[in-house]
């Protein structure tokens, strides 16, 4: 018959064969995962590397970080990219329908020739993102950050810029039908030169005062451009 173990000694040698808690947890073995379509990096660091043509389409990215990240030409058609750390990050040429890029942080980030009909940038930090040749339609920048942003050439067929900031911003050869929302939107020096707003929804005088336009800016029926556009070279 085997020796009994005293309760002192049984102790000690169950807690030196339990596995080792360091307190801090481990990686998640997803993060490691190669990009495929659904998957999910939710939360994971993917900071500075080159991921372009990666094909993430419906995967989960939420609060990723791509912080410099390359992720040109990659399909990220309906990801859901919330609060993801976009920080310099390079989206040109991505395909992006009906994705999620709601609370990102993106500032001076490359969305060129970005495909992101009926995407949602909602209350996203987009201040220096460059949208130049971006094909927005229906998306949605409601309560975005969008100071000094550029958009020439984008297309921005029923495009949402309620409550959003665009200080600064170019939309100056921009293209689109039918009407923009600009419903309390924030218009410090926004550049608009040649725009037809004509239909645009959300306008007031307040807003067209305080904007960049032209000669060849139109204006909603009783908006009245100001005498002198307050437009610098800034």
């Amino acid at each position: 018959m085997p020796p009994r173990l005293a309760p002192a000694l049984l102790a000690t040698a169950l807690l030196l064969a339990a596995p080792v808690f360091t307190g801090q947890p481990a990686m998640a073995a997803y993060c490691n995962s190669a990009p495929e379509p659904g998957l999910d990096w939710s939360n994971c660091t993917k900071k500075s590397l080159m991921l372009p043509s990666s094909e993430l389409e419906g995967a989960n990215l939420f609060g990723t970080d791509f912080s410099m990240t390359d992720l040109s030409g990659s399909n990220l058609t309906s990801a859901n990219l919330e609060k993801a750390h976009l920080v310099r990050a390079w989206l040109s040429g991505a395909r992006a329908e009906r994705a999620n890029f709601a609370r990102v942080e993106a500032y001076r980030s490359n969305f060129v020739n970005i495909i992101a009909n009926g995407a949602s940038f909602a209350s996203a930090e987009l201040q220096r993102a460059d949208f130049s040749g971006a094909q927005l339609t229906g998306a949605d920048f409601e309560k975005a950050e969008l100071s000094r942003a550029h958009f020439k050439g984008a297309v921005l067929t029923g495009t949402r810029f309620s409550f959003a900031n665009l200080s600064r911003a170019d939309l100056s050869g921009a293209t689109f039908e039918g009407p923009l929302v600009f419903d309390q939107a924030f218009l410090f020096l926004t550049r608009i030169e040649g725009l037809d707003l004509s239909t645009a929804k959300g306008l007031e005088q307040a807003q067209i005062d305080l904007a960049c336009g032209d000669g060849k800016t139109k204006l909603p029926a009783g908006l009245d451009a100001p005498s002198s556009w307050p437009c610098g070279s800034d």
